[in-house]
């Protein structure tokens, strides 16, 4: 029972990190340069140059953190379920309450930051582009 939840909450933790990597690599830089501040992206790239590496495997690190996030979902909404009726106390259900709505808020503020920052470093610039034919 115990080693259930710690392997869902590493995999919930994982999923929201790989999709914050996801977004301060890829999304936050471009973000900033469409606001006009390129010298921001400059100074923050000389403070922080592994940002500049896991720029360069932008595909690998939303491919990693998409699975992740997926596996995260799968295991929030289909096996945790099944394990909660197994394995809660019922003279304590709250607590699995709790601990299943602060994981389901962690799933999707991971899936919102995944999908905002492939919004931004695949789909925007695209759109851009083609406006700018326009």
């Amino acid at each position: 029972m115990n080693g259930n939840r710690i392997s869902s909450a590493v995999l919930g933790y994982f999923s929201l990190f790989g999709s914050l990597g996801t977004l301060l690599c890829c999304a936050l830089p471009s973000v900033l340069v469409l606001a006009g501040l390129g010298a921001t992206v400059a100074s923050t790239l000389s403070a922080l140059p592994w940002l500049v590496t896991l720029s360069h495997h932008k595909m690998w690190m939303f491919a990693i953190s998409g699975v992740l996030i997926g596996a995260s979902f799968v295991n929030t909404y289909w096996f945790t379920p099944r394990l909660r009726m197994q394995n809660c106390s019922p003279e304590n259900p709250r607590g699995c309450q709790e601990a299943s709505r602060l994981s389901k808020a962690v799933l999707w503020f991971s899936a919102a930051l995944y999908a905002a920052g492939f919004f931004v470093a695949f789909v925007l610039g695209r759109i851009l582009v083609m406006l700018d034919r326009s």
